[in-house]
């Protein structure tokens, strides 16, 4: 698959040529829906807890007899359905995250990469480097390229130049190629993959 690239200044400065085993695999919503279900797993704090009958300050007496009140009969003020009481099956801190096999991951990334290209939804770019760390600047080339949601994947380091004046600017993420993943492909309605991107991804794809 031959790819125009093109500068900051939207100009066309060569093509490249994608490898149709990284660009070029048939789009599957399942496996895009496995891998970032899998990712977001991950990112769950699993800080939720609440407090079992052991837990639960208060005396372990009998509240009253058992028989002869015309109450129900009670064992203890720390049960569930006393005020203040413990709550039954309630979640504990634990870990969301599951497995899920390598190839998958794998397979993941480059649909990904592949929907984006499917869609016309991918731009090569020369390369993501500033002279001048000036948020404005950027934001004036990007809004001249009609970047509104971007992700943009450079080599294996980021320009820190570039990273800097990135920051600040509404819908635009910076990747190196190495924290290329499912997720954040999707989320950005734009790919931007510079030259050196694409030889990484490559190497790591094949």
């Amino acid at each position: 698959m031959k790819c125009d690239v093109i500068n900051l200044d939207k100009k066309s400065v060569g093509s490249v040529d994608l490898p149709d085993t990284v660009f070029g695999v048939d789009v599957r919503g399942d496996i895009l829906h496995r891998v970032v279900r899998w990712q977001l797993a991950k990112r769950q704090a699993g800080t939720h807890k609440t407090k079992g009958i052991s837990e639960i300050s208060g005396t372990t007496k009998k509240p009253f007899r058992q028989k002869g009140t015309g109450s129900a009969r009670q064992g203890s003020l720390r049960s569930a359905q006393m005020r203040g009481g413990a709550t039954i099956f309630g979640p504990v801190v634990r870990s969301h995250a599951h497995s899920l096999p390598k190839k998958i991951r794998t397979l993941g990334l480059k649909t990904a990469l592949s929907a984006k290209a499917k869609d016309g939804k991918l731009v090569i770019l020369d390369s993501a480097s500033l002279k001048d760390a000036k948020t404005k600047v950027l934001s004036k080339q990007i809004k001249t390229l009609g970047w509104s949601s971007a992700l943009i994947i450079d080599g294996a380091e980021v320009d820190a130049s570039f990273a800097r004046a990135a920051r600040n600017v509404p819908g635009i993420d910076v990747l190196p190629s190495q924290g290329a993943n499912v997720y954040d492909i999707l989320r950005r309605d734009t790919l931007v993959l510079t030259k050196a991107a694409v030889e990484k991804l490559e190497e790591r794809l094949k």
